[in-house]
């Protein structure tokens, strides 16, 4: 199942998931980059979002408007629908019109992996190698990872500090995996400090020493944080 969480309000960039994408709203395109793969539904906390998704014929349903988090709001809609705990939760930004398939199936072959070994707590993401001026835009969250791929720390910072001029930089991509149990055991952890801090959910797993497994993956996508940067996708689809 792949869950898309979308509000309109937001702090950044408001009403940026309504945003036109090449003639289709930016969260409608997004899940219809998906849909080929399995069954998607846009979780929501806004009827103008619901009622532009099922006018494209996207599946969507309301949740809470005090959710902190998109993972939250993703937990609400999982335990509403009827699915097993061990059944896979995907989770997709509503900004990420250009996220490619390849990419999510790398995550799901990660997360069967992971459950295949019987792993206690089951939560991936994925990451791209980027240059040293990527790595300091702080809106491009980076991530370092162990030797056994699993993130060690994420920031908007450059990490790691490249005190010896020959650093390697790794960029996160927005999109997690869980199954629906330990999605909503990760929900439940309390609030990591550092979280807070840097405005990045994922650290919360971290502090409370739970892994995020790291898929390495190609990827030309990009995710809109930015009026540049839905300038520059609307540039793409005029091509």
């Amino acid at each position: 199942m792949i869950i898309i969480p979308a509000r309109l309000a937001s702090t950044r960039f408001p009403q940026k998931v309504l945003a036109d994408i090449g003639g289709l709203p930016m969260v409608v395109r997004t899940a219809k980059a998906v849909s080929s793969i399995d069954n998607v539904v846009v979780a929501t906390d806004d009827e103008l979002i619901l009622s532009t998704c099922k006018e494209h014929g996207v599946k969507a349903m309301m949740t809470s408007t005090t959710h902190k988090s998109g993972t939250d709001r993703i937990n609400e809609c999982a335990q509403l629908l009827d699915i097993a705990d061990d059944e896979l939760i995907i989770n997709v930004q509503a900004d990420e019109p250009f996220i490619e398939t390849d990419v999510v199936k790398a995550l799901i072959d990660r997360l069967n992996t992971l459950k295949e070994k019987g792993a206690p707590f089951i939560m991936a993401s994925c990451y791209n190698a980027i240059n040293k001026e990527a790595a300091l835009d702080p809106n491009l969250v980076k991530v370092i990872h162990d030797d056994d791929n699993n993130a060690i720390y994420f920031s908007r910072s450059p990490i790691p500090y490249d005190r010896s001029g020959n650093a390697t930089y790794f960029g996160h991509i927005g999109i997690y995996g869980f199954t629906k149990k330990s999605l909503y055991e990760f929900c439940n952890l309390s609030d990591a400090p550092i979280e807070d801090i840097e405005k990045l959910e994922q650290l919360r797993a971290i502090f409370h020493q739970k892994k995020i497994s790291m898929v390495k993956v190609s990827s030309t996508g990009f995710g809109i944080d930015t009026e540049e940067d839905l300038k520059r996708a609307k540039e793409i689809f005029l091509k």
